[in-house]
């Protein structure tokens, strides 16, 4: 039974990428260069990071350009945040009601992170992130430090995200991994359960506790 959930932020708790995608999309037209949108999600999926990377080398667009954007948007969703994936308040009030814990670990740093969460009333019982002094995943210490902190037998617990470097921290500290596919990416795994949305996620919760 899984009673605890480690989760992911971006992309797994809350819809960041379609907006994330259209601020990067906007930057190759605005330089004058053609993507698709099926394009640009391939590589947010990866990161944001690769994304810029690879964006900024094949337009001749600077770096800063894509990060200027990213950060306008961060800015924007201070008082208007994407939304929360489907099923995502109710996995968290179900993980609640089956006497287990929701906590999130993300690359985000911790002010965006909390604002985003507060804003959309998502309540996780802890939050850890790279600026609180861990490595990034996939390294399996973040994971690792909310088991511990919290007395969690890894057992009990699954990582949900939406990035095979989520699977790999989480079995790599000793947890199940769950990972959210996305339609028309490339989303090779070590996670036991691939779900489709968060309302899988539900459904698996359930199956679990029974």
């Amino acid at each position: 039974m899984y009673r605890h959930v480690v989760f992911d932020l971006g992309g797994t708790l809350i819809d960041t990428y379609p907006e994330l995608d259209a601020a990067l999309l906007e930057v190759v037209a605005l330089g004058g260069g053609e993507v698709t949108r099926e394009q640009v999600e391939t590589l947010t999926r990866q990161s944001t990071a690769t994304a810029i990377a690879e964006l900024s080398e094949r337009f001749g667009i600077p770096a800063a350009h894509f990060e200027a954007a990213t950060t306008a948007l961060k800015r924007r969703w201070r008082d208007s945040p994407p939304p929360a994936m489907p099923g995502a308040r109710a996995v968290m009030d179900l993980v609640a009601a089956n006497g287990g814990r929701s906590f999130v670990v993300t690359h985000r740093d911790r002010d965006s992170a909390t604002s985003l969460l507060e804003q959309l009333g998502l309540v996780p019982d802890d939050l850890v992130c790279p600026g609180d002094g861990f490595p990034r995943k996939p390294d399996p210490t973040m994971h690792r430090v909310i088991a511990q902190r919290h007395g969690l037998d890894p057992a009990d617990c699954v990582g949900v995200g939406d990035r095979p470097i989520d699977a790999q921290a989480a079995r790599a500290a000793g947890m199940a991994a769950a990972v959210l596919e996305v339609p028309g990416v490339d989303n090779d795994t070590v996670a036991e359960h691939r779900l489709g949305s968060m309302v899988d996620l539900l459904a698996l919760l359930t199956a679990t506790a029974r």
